[in-house]
């Protein structure tokens, strides 16, 4: 009885507030459907972690364990970005290549925030905060893990919650910075044939140009890739819907109940927190902002306007901000549609994001940081 005693005498407010944040992810991945495969897990582990003495933790802890074993080593994000590759169907990027520029410039906001976060963290966390303006999370994880950041799990988190959060933040920057006029601009939707050679080739070839680009790279571009490969090749389709399905679902568990380890309150409880959720969010406007401007840099040249819409499509949060830019066309015309548009700069954003990680990291070793 004694022990018991002492066990509930060691909870404390702050355990007490973790405990409340695990519940609230709950509640956003059930109630909401937000990131459900990712939030149940991340906010369940959150509150496992932040029980006194939890068993979970510690040298031996099983959540600690599993850190260990797909995190820290980055294998947990790199497998899971297998099937997020054979999720991914490039044609419509391989039909307007055009539509590239757009994915490139929503990656504004990343390196427009390393600026920022410079002036109040030391480079491996100020670098490791920018990145959540790819609205990635596996890169994100990847890179805050090369860099040993001291924010892992609030960079997780930030990440994540951002990107299930699309739906609600996009629109209200898209119609600050664009005209109803604008957003009615209506787009030709081609549907020309790819040939078979050209979506096996473009991942190989994409691998190649980005890792030479980019080396540090590589890991990132070469699974997701991958993963694209073996969906296309047409003789891989058992391995390809594992890995769409079982595979991405089950490493995503564990993903995210292995990345509540790093929740303790004691590191998560602190004014960084909060600015780094503050930068995570400005990143990610400025992202979307930055692509939708350059759309409409782009108009003022171009004698067949594009809608500068698709601009905002550009961040990495695959397929959701596609389907947020084609329903906010529908919205303003019902004989507006963009999907095809939006989703070919919506694939492209996440290999660019990928393209900014590893130009991220190699900012990382100039400076000294890795």
């Amino acid at each position: 009885m004694e022990f018991l005693i002492e066990n509930f005498g060691q909870v404390t407010w702050q355990h007490m507030v973790m405990w409340l944040i695990g519940a609230v992810l709950i509640f956003l991945g059930i109630k909401k459907k937000m990131e459900p495969t990712l939030l149940v897990p991340l906010g369940f582990g959150t509150i496992m972690v932040n029980v006194p003495f939890s068993g979970a933790i510690g040298e031996h802890g099983a959540l600690q364990t599993l850190f260990n074993m797909g995190i820290s080593n980055e294998l947990f994000p790199l497998i899971l970005f297998i099937g997020i590759g054979a999720m991914i169907d490039f044609r419509p990027v391989l039909r307007n290549p055009k539509l590239m520029v757009f994915g490139a410039a929503a990656q504004f906001g990343i390196f427009f925030t390393m600026c920022i976060a410079l002036m109040f963290f030391e480079p491996k966390d100020a670098l490791s905060i920018a990145i959540i303006g790819a609205a990635d999370g596996p890169t994100s994880i990847v890179v805050a893990q090369k860099l040993d950041s001291n924010f892992l799990g609030a960079i997780m988190v930030a990440a994540y919650s951002y990107m299930a959060l699309v739906p609600i933040i996009q629109p209200p920057i898209i119609k600050l910075l664009t005209t109803k006029k604008e957003r009615q601009i209506k787009m030709d939707e081609s549907n020309k044939p790819v040939s078979k050679f050209a979506v096996i080739v473009f991942p190989i070839v994409v691998t190649l140009i980005t890792g030479l680009i980019a080396p540090e790279s590589i890991a990132l571009i070469g699974f997701l890739m991958f993963g694209n490969l073996i969906k296309e090749c047409g003789v891989l389709n058992g391995l390809s819907e594992t890995a769409q399905n079982s595979l991405a679902n089950i490493v995503t568990i564990f993903l995210g109940i292995s990345i509540a380890s790093q929740m303790k309150a004691e590191q998560f409880l602190q004014p960084a927190t909060l600015l780094i959720l503050g930068l995570g969010l400005f990143a990610f406007i400025f992202d979307t902002a930055g692509g939708v401007l350059f759309a409409k840099f782009l108009n003022l040249f171009l004698k067949k306007k594009v809608n500068p819409m698709i601009g905002a499509a550009g961040i990495s949060a695959f397929p959701m901000s596609g389907r947020v830019v084609h329903k906010m066309g529908q919205d303003e015309d019902p004989s507006n549609f963009l999907l095809m548009n939006s989703i070919g700069v919506n694939v492209f954003g996440q290999i660019a994001s990928v393209v900014a990680g590893g130009l991220i990291l190699a900012i990382a070793a100039m400076m000294g940081v890795i």
